[in-house]
């Protein structure tokens, strides 16, 4: 075997040249490998891939990012297609209509309270349909003693709507307020688009910010729940029999040849609806024992509720480092999220944060929501927290006792907090101090009043009934530190016998010390 040659990178190029006519001047410093493996300095050196959009990139660890910045950052990335269209189809499988909202016209109906109260109760509208994806083009409401039975604004209001859906190019029209079938088929024959109504518009909502399990699966339980009376079908596509053999090819099970198509899928929702409610039977076992561990171990809690976009889950983050998404829009965060904290002197507490409450929230929510809502009406302290900046904060605070009063958490000894100091005007702050005279006023943003508001929940929690005065030997290092969790110490002092408390505790705690009494 003979030795190959030695390679040398400048022989071998030399002896390309004049393969093309263009021919490549290199650089003597390049092709000396021996001056490249000796040279050290390559500070000028600039990648052919640097590129001037890299400069803003921000070198942070991702994995430093809370649970709820990435939560946020991969909503963003989500953006609706434009250009959908959702005029009427022939859906000849009825499932759930989904909802692909894109350029929307509002129409309302006023029957009681003053014009103000409509424009709020329009604006709020328009809030909820942008946070579901829709571009609001147009807004109308009119001042009527009722809703008119058939078609919800009445005949005339049909054609003038009509005419804007075909003047703006609308593809949806929502209306504020829930609609009866009858309705919505009526004024989708006469409108010739699609028309959803305000709970529909809630429960896309809700279906889109869902992350836990428990929570997609009471969405699906409301939607079922709202979409069962209101199955239709074009063309007469469920109105027709299932006539054959085999009943239209449902087999074992139909309930033979007279059995219509819309009969079958309510059938088959009402299966659905029974399914969910089974798993959301065994999620809320699962919820209560944790919720009796924390009885057990005479751990207090505190619910943080409140109308949507008030800044619940900005408060959390403020109060306790939780690190949830926060979101300037409606029912950003659905999922309650708890989390462990300490007051002042030591003592064990846990914070929770609920789903938002809205005007005319659909009863199908409550009773889908009620194991998550029940962490409010279970809780030793409410923190319902108030968005001082909104034009009606007084018609926020009346909406969210009316959904505590309908889940039973009355009882609850409630704080007002008055939140968004930094945007709100002192006289509506004032105002509200006024009519709520136990209330705090906080900015989850700036931090201002945080202080104040963690003295107010360190005074309301529940407080230890049983007085004790005990000398624990150094070796029951364990009851000094419940005590430290549990109790509240009124001295303790380290002497050569052992530690020295006085406090009170619990019954339960301080059965175990009665031991150790002086």
């Amino acid at each position: 075997m003979t030795n190959a040659p030695d390679f040398n990178l400048r022989d071998a190029l030399d002896a390309t040249r004049g393969w093309d006519d263009d021919a490549i001047e290199l650089d003597d410093e390049l092709l000396d490998t021996d001056a490249a493996e000796d040279t050290d300095d390559d500070a000028d050196f600039e990648s052919g891939y640097a590129d001037t959009a890299y400069d803003d990139y921000d070198e942070d660890d991702p994995e430093e990012l809370t649970l709820g910045a990435q939560e946020l950052a991969e909503r963003h990335a989500l953006r609706r297609v434009a250009s959908l269209r959702t005029e009427l189809e022939d859906i000849t499988e009825v499932e759930y209509r989904q909802l692909r909202l894109e350029k929307v016209v509002l129409v309302g109906v006023w029957t009681e309270g003053s014009v103000t109260d409509a424009e709020n109760s329009m604006a709020e509208l328009a809030l909820l349909a942008e946070t579901a994806g829709s571009e609001v083009l147009e807004a109308v409401f009119q001042r009527r003693q009722k809703p008119d039975p058939a078609t919800y604004i009445g005949r005339g209001k049909v054609e003038a709507i009509r005419e804007i859906v075909q003047a703006t190019g609308a593809d949806t029209v929502i209306c504020d307020g829930e609609l009866a079938p009858s309705q919505l088929r009526n004024l989708e024959d006469k409108i010739k688009v699609k028309v959803v109504d305000r709970t529909a518009l809630i429960l896309d909502i809700f279906a889109q910010h869902a992350k836990s399990k428990e929570g997609q699966a009471q969405v699906e339980l409301a939607q079922l729940q709202y979409m069962k009376q209101r199955l239709r079908g074009w063309g007469g596509n469920l109105s027709r029999q299932a006539g054959g053999r085999a009943a239209g090819g449902e087999g074992i099970g139909g309930r033979g040849p007279g059995e219509t198509k819309i009969e079958t899928d309510r059938r088959r929702i009402n299966t659905k609806i029974a399914k969910l409610r089974r798993e959301l039977k065994e999620m809320r076992g699962t919820r209560e024992v944790k919720r009796q561990s924390r009885r057990r171990n005479h751990v207090p809690s505190v619910a943080i509720a409140g109308y949507t976009n008030a800044g619940k889950s900005s408060l959390l983050n403020r109060l306790t480092d939780a690190g949830v998404l926060v979101e300037d829009a409606l029912f950003a965060t659905l999922d309650p999220t708890t989390r462990r904290t300490t007051t002042s002197d030591g003592r064990v507490y846990t914070m929770s944060d609920t789903v938002g409450f809205v005007r005319h929230l659909p009863h199908d929510l409550v009773e889908a929501f009620r194991s998550t809502l029940e962490e409010v009406a279970d809780a030793d302290l409410l923190l319902h927290v108030v968005d001082g900046s909104h034009p009606d904060p007084e018609g926020q605070i009346a909406a969210v006792r009316e959904v505590l009063a309908e889940i039973g958490a009355t009882k609850v000894p409630e704080v007002i907090v008055i939140n968004k100091a930094d945007a709100a005007d002192p006289l509506v702050i004032g105002r509200l101090k006024a009519r709520e005279p136990h209330s705090v006023v906080v900015s989850a943003k700036t931090g201002e009043g945080i202080e104040e508001a963690l003295r107010t929940i360190e005074s309301e929690l529940p407080r230890p009934q049983v007085e004790f005065d005990v000398l624990l030997p150094y070796e029951r290092g364990d009851l000094v530190n419940r005590i430290h969790q549990e109790a509240e110490i009124g001295s303790m002092e380290h002497t050569g016998d052992g530690t020295l408390v006085v406090g009170r505790a619990n019954a339960d705690l301080a059965g175990e010390l009665e031991g150790y009494a002086r």
